[in-house]
């Protein structure tokens, strides 16, 4: 927890633990910030070089000032966590990884906010453990279903196989150009960072090609499951995403018990940290009603 001021760093609130659940038996990596009753799990996307840290770093400071407990989750083949072959859903695959985390450090229930594959995730954890779910924030994914509006797989989807197929620089600006409304915000740090991130982990890379190659469809579609999910839950979505379309959200609310929804207009793919300021009130609004 951050004491006189001092900001929070990936580096001090960095944790290594040993997992067993079900058939996995691996070492996670993740970060651990403040101290509050009540904690919010973070669940990142499944991008090359993606992690807990990279997806919300601007959101973990003003969570902890509110009171919560914050844990950033590096799912298994991302990041410093052990790597995988997926051959079946990844969207349970991360639930039973969150699940054993969670006995592991002694969490009993959680709220959970997924971006992307980290909302596919959300969904099955809260379909496996719904006992253990306090409120669910969804920003672009949560079922991994199909649009019938927009071609499949869409442009970015298809800019994220290409760059796990081929992880070079000119590839990653590629995707991130396409990642986010507005590019102006995408340095050249930023993309050497991730970049190195990705590169540090070729391992990681080569595994999510392996695991698509096994099984084309990593998350499948649970459309059809999500009235038995009663877990009062914000969608969130950007207008412009290009890698999950708007109408998926829309399927969300539909099928879910107690669902509201949230369009950031000028918002691509990643709306906790496009619009982080107005993410973060509305998201700490939400969970304390």
């Amino acid at each position: 927890m951050s004491t006189n001021n001092a900001p929070i760093t990936e580096s001090d609130t960095s944790r290594f633990v040993r997992i067993k659940e079900g058939d996995l038996d691996l070492q996670l990596h993740y970060n651990d910030a403040g101290g509050g009753a009540e904690t919010v799990v973070m669940l990142h996307g499944s991008g090359p070089g993606a992690s807990g840290w990279a997806n919300f770093n601007r959101n973990v400071e003003p969570f902890v000032a509110a009171g919560y407990r914050v844990v950033l989750m590096d799912c298994p083949g991302w990041s410093k966590s052990d790597p995988v072959v997926s051959t079946g859903s990844r969207s349970d695959l991360n639930a039973r990884a969150l699940k054993g985390l969670m006995h592991a450090i002694g969490l009993d229930k959680v709220h959970i906010v997924g971006n992307s594959m980290g909302g596919h995730s959300a969904v099955a954890f809260a379909l496996a453990n719904p006992e253990r779910v306090g409120k669910l924030v969804l920003m672009g994914g949560g079922t991994g279903g199909l649009s019938p509006f927009v071609p499949m797989p869409t442009e970015g989807i298809k800019l994220i196989g290409a760059l796990y197929r081929d992880p070079t620089i000119e590839n990653l600006k590629r995707m991130m150009n396409v990642f986010v409304y507005d590019t102006s915000n995408l340095t050249e740090e930023l993309f050497q960072a991730r970049l190195d991130n990705m590169l540090s982990r070729r391992d990681h890379l080569e595994n999510f090609v392996k695991s698509t190659e096994a099984n084309p469809k990593q998350f499948p579609d649970v459309g059809h499951r999500l009235g038995e999910i009663a877990a009062p839950t914000l969608v969130v979505w950007g207008r412009d995403d290009r890698f999950v379309p708007l109408d998926i959200g829309l399927r969300l609310v539909t099928g879910l018990q107690k669902a509201d929804l949230h369009v950031f207009s000028r918002c691509g793919h990643w709306a906790q940290w496009e619009h982080a300021e107005k993410f973060n009130r509305m998201v700490l609004d939400f969970l304390a009603r």
